[in-house]
């Protein structure tokens, strides 16, 4: 019949050429079978019914009706429908137990789900032999683009130099020292420290261990910079808090009457359970103004007061000058004629929020060197408590294990100094560390014989050598300084903390024959002068006008620092400037 050749028609072009000419096809049969696999499949795929709508036949449809359907659901096809199909054969056993799906649509999501879900196990097991190049983590191309945590920062060292370092955000003061002197070939004696340097404002701090200098950084302005020096005074609170704490200072030891030992004094402050009190009169800068106001006042945990009514203690007479927790002290480096201050010992609270304006800087003055110290180190220690206390022992316990990538202090002129040989017509270096030992000793010997006939006296600067491993100059020695004005000298102590036995050597301007000897002892800097002296045609230098002698000033560096002598201490601390 005319709809059993269509239908016919139909299922060869939906299905391919499934069914030749002569297949013998019964109607009806088909389509039952059609509706029960139809049936099925909206069973499983309830989602995909309103798809299949279109071609969905009906068991109860008649012919006109099923091939009306088709068309319905083939458009596409209407001109290929009105083809003259010849007369099918009967149908065969065999193709009766055919059973064929019918036509749907299948949705994108679900497609690209199985497919995600079967591609893993249809790829053959076939191993990567360039993973770094194909995957996302570690190809340069594949990898998505990451903005880096790192941040730069430039340091600068004592004599102008700058080094740019690149360190992440939350990377310590500690941890930025000691990766510069690594880089700088410095021995970790632990006495680094980052220094937070405003010109404009002639401010500067020590920055603490644990600060992220990150953090630090981004509250600097841009005429702001970090130096990188030597601070002695950094924890020596620790070793003798009674140096820094004066009992008339303190509040607790006055009320005790009587001699307060060392450990309670320092756990006094560490314990937050515990109300330490510093105590005495303070100059302070009236704002706007160049005058100074004397006031007592008081330093506590919750901030520094000042006493509106002589030294009452009363609540109603105390009013809050600063806070601790968002604020930092630092010292005042531009002299007293700038602020017109009353003495030279002056220090400045400022706000951590404020980058350059003078007018929310508390500026205050005291009247001595120790008084500053113990309002400064009490600041700190009851701002940051037992955190000072816990990066005080941190390198005390890491003495024993000393970094392997250690080295020799060098100053600002060693660096470039390497042994040398030239005995030859030529010049070599001398690479073996034995033999360059060998060869300074004999090159001393030759310098102290020379020394007996030359008149040293004559020359502005003489310049005896010992040598360590290396030909070192007077020069190289981190102590020696050169020519530097007394001036220099005082700062260059005062910055690198006023501890008993920090020194350093310097020519005389007042005698060019003669050396200078500059000594800090109980935060006093005291200068002793060394001269020449001859006999029996030798230069020997001398502290004590010939009672005790060196042949040069090397050997009497080392005498001073394991004997006192005629100095008030030891020499302990070099006051050193390093080269970045």
């Amino acid at each position: 019949t005319e709809i059993q050749r269509k239908t016919t028609w139909i299922h060869r072009q939906t299905y391919g050429s499934c069914f030749s000419s002569n297949d013998d096809v019964d109607l009806e049969q088909l389509v039952n079978e059609m509706n029960s696999s139809m049936e099925s499949v909206y069973s499983t795929q309830a989602d995909t019914a309103l798809l299949l709508n279109n071609g969905h036949v009906h068991a109860t449809h008649n012919h006109q009706h099923l091939h009306h359907h088709v068309h319905a659901a083939y458009p596409g096809h209407s001109q290929a429908h009105r083809r003259h199909t010849p007369p099918l054969p009967p149908s065969s056993p065999s193709r009766e137990r055919l059973r064929h799906s019918q036509p749907m649509h299948i949705q994108a999501v679900r497609c690209l789900q199985e497919e995600h879900q079967l591609r893993p196990a249809s790829l053959p097991a076939i191993p990567n032999p360039f993973p770094e190049l194909c995957s996302p983590a570690g190809s340069p191309v594949l990898s998505p683009i990451q903005s880096s945590d790192n941040h730069i920062v430039k340091v600068w060292s004592e004599d102008g130099a700058g080094k740019v370092v690149e360190i992440p955000a939350d990377m310590t003061a500690r941890d930025v020292c000691q990766l510069l002197v690594y880089k700088s070939h410095c021995l970790d004696d632990n006495a680094w420290t980052l220094v937070e340097h405003h010109p404009i404002l002639g401010l500067e701090r020590c920055l603490e261990d644990h600060e992220l200098v990150v953090q630090v950084q981004a509250s600097m302005s841009s005429d702001s910079k970090f130096l990188f020096r030597k601070n002695y005074a950094k924890y020596e609170f620790f070793r003798n808090p009674l140096n820094f704490f004066p009992e008339q200072m303190v509040a607790w030891c006055q009320e005790s009457d009587g001699s307060i030992p060392q450990s309670q004094l320092l756990q006094n402050f560490l314990n937050s359970s515990s109300c330490p009190e510093i105590q005495g009169y303070l100059y302070m800068k009236e704002p706007g103004r160049k005058s100074w106001k004397k006031l007592y006042m008081f330093l506590r945990r919750s901030g520094l007061y000042y006493s509106t009514k002589g030294t009452s203690k009363e609540p109603r007479h105390l009013q809050l000058l600063s806070d601790l927790e968002d604020s930092n002290i630092f010292t005042i480096i531009t002299g007293r004629k700038l602020h017109n201050a009353p003495t030279d010992y002056q220090f400045c609270i400022k706000p951590s929020k404020v980058r350059s304006d003078c007018k929310e800087l508390k500026m205050l003055c005291a009247e001595d060197e120790q008084s500053r110290t113990c309002w400064m180190t009490a600041f700190r220690l009851l701002k940051y408590g037992i955190v000072l206390y816990q990066s005080y022992n941190i390198p005390q316990q890491r003495k024993s294990n000393l970094s392997p990538f250690s080295a020799p202090v060098r100053s600002v002129s060693e660096n470039s100094l390497v042994a040398m040989d030239f005995s030859g017509r030529t010049g070599r270096v001398i690479d073996n560390p034995v033999e360059a030992q060998s060869a300074a000793l004999e090159e001393g010997q030759t310098w102290r014989k020379r020394s007996q006939r030359m008149n040293v006296l004559g020359s502005p600067s003489p310049l005896p050598v010992n040598f360590l491993g290396l030909v070192d100059t007077l020069m190289t020695q981190v102590w020696f300084h050169g020519r530097i004005m007394r001036e220099e000298a005082h700062k260059m102590i005062i910055q690198q903390g006023q501890v008993d036995g920090l020194f350093l050597l310097r020519d005389s301007q007042s005698n060019p024959k003669a050396f200078v000897l500059t000594l800090c002892h109980h935060q006093k800097i005291k200068h002793f002068q060394i001269l020449p002296c001859e006999e029996d045609g030798q230069v020997f230098f001398s502290l004590d006008d010939g009672a005790t002698k060196f042949t040069d000033l090397i050997h009497l560096v080392e005498f001073y620092q394991l004997n006192r002598g005629v100095l008030p201490c030891k020499l302990k601390h070099p006051c050193t400037a390093v080269a970045l």
